[in-house]
């Protein structure tokens, strides 16, 4: 039984990751790319990193798991294979390619804002 969306899995393919019977282009990848973004009006680096431990800071408060937000921190300001460890030991579910959106395992969704993965590409210098 299943529901209107659908769709048989075909010959040959296991049947236990959901993601075979996807296109390639289509199947998620372990790849996670920082999000390129400008801001509305150019920051400094300390501006940038005020507005990162505010959202930091006040996160949290707004549900899931504190490990997973802790991870998520980590991830963020790791490089990219260090971050891809540190989801995956975590059991973080990355929705979309460039972590904005991300599940833990009982399926609560953690969204983080581009400033905490990346710089702007107008980032000012600090005076």
């Amino acid at each position: 039984m299943g529901c209107a969306s659908s769709t048989p899995v075909e010959e040959g393919t296991t049947g236990s990751n959901p993601f075979d019977a996807l296109p390639a282009k289509e199947k998620p990848t372990k790849q996670y790319a920082r999000p390129k973004w400008k801001s509305q009006e150019p920051m400094t680096l300390s501006q940038l990193q005020k507005k990162r431990e505010e959202f930091w800071d006040t996160q949290p408060h707004y549900g899931g798991d504190r490990n997973i937000w802790d991870a998520l921190k980590a991830a963020c300001e790791a490089d990219q294979e260090t971050a891809k460890l540190l989801i995956e030991s975590a059991g973080i579910i990355v929705a979309a390619h460039d972590m904005t959106v991300c599940y833990d395992e009982r399926g609560a969704k953690y969204e983080l804002p581009k400033y905490v993965l990346s710089e702007p590409v107008n980032l000012a210098k600090d005076q």
